[in-house]
């Protein structure tokens, strides 16, 4: 991930991504370098622009299905039981408000 996060950079710098660019990008940063990743995302990314690759992305995560029907009603379900936690924990809170164990900033 790190490999393209810096790929990603130097194409929004405006710089042609280069495996000697993405190698000075990480190590300008302390970032240990493994010549097979850079080698290998270099050899995935060759002759494809960025906005293909977020084209593709966007159709990738287009494809994952919603939840239905069954996930509507558990997370109905847990909106309710959440309401009763949050009551619980409002109330908790206000017992508990004595943080500074007696001891105030101005006592």
């Amino acid at each position: 991930m790190k490999y393209l996060a810096a790929y990603l950079l130097l194409n929004a710098a405006g710089t042609a991504p280069s495996a000697d660019a993405v190698k000075a990008v990480l190590s300008s940063v302390g970032i240990e370098i493994e010549e097979e990743k850079v080698a290998a995302l270099m050899t995935a990314l060759e002759g494809k622009s960025v906005e293909e690759l977020i084209a593709e992305g966007n159709e990738k995560l287009s494809a994952v299905p919603a939840a239905g029907p069954a996930g509507a009603a558990g997370s109905a379900a847990a909106g309710a039981s959440g309401d009763a936690a949050a009551e619980e924990a409002a109330e908790e809170d206000a017992e508990e408000s004595d943080d500074d164990m007696g001891f105030g900033l101005f006592d």
